[in-house]
């Protein structure tokens, strides 16, 4: 049994996650300055930018639906794992680039964790 408190904390936290997340694939989608800018820097040509932005709003909105929200950590870790590996194939800072969508990751898992008592009883059982 998952207390109220627990289940709360995982729904605040999954809320930020996804506000960020969205907020992300929504300047991707639209092509904003800031995104293809961005993506160019990394090495992306701008007619990825888009498809980017709609691969990450579906894996987020997998996340989001309480039925498919632990389909939708494993996207999002493999997208995740992506960004890892851009950044560390253009050489950026591993504090402030590298490890920024590691943080984002612990943060899908770890609210997951809070809020769905089916990934306790997976780590936990015996």
């Amino acid at each position: 049994m998952i207390s109220k408190k627990s289940i709360w904390a995982g729904r605040i936290l999954s809320g930020l996650v996804v506000l960020f997340l969205c907020a992300d694939a929504a300047m991707k989608v639209l092509k904003t300055r800031l995104a293809v800018e961005g993506d160019a820097r990394l090495g992306y040509p701008e007619n990825t930018v888009v498809g980017i932005g709609v691969l990450l709003l579906l894996c987020t909105l997998l996340y989001m639906i309480p039925r498919t929200s632990v389909l939708g950590a494993i996207l999002l870790t493999g997208y995740l794992g992506g960004a890892v590996a851009t950044q560390v194939r253009v050489g950026n800072p591993l504090l402030g680039y590298v490890l920024f969508p590691v943080y984002v990751g612990v943060l899908v898992w770890g609210s997951l964790f809070l809020r769905d008592p089916r990934i306790r009883t997976l780590l936990f059982s015996r």
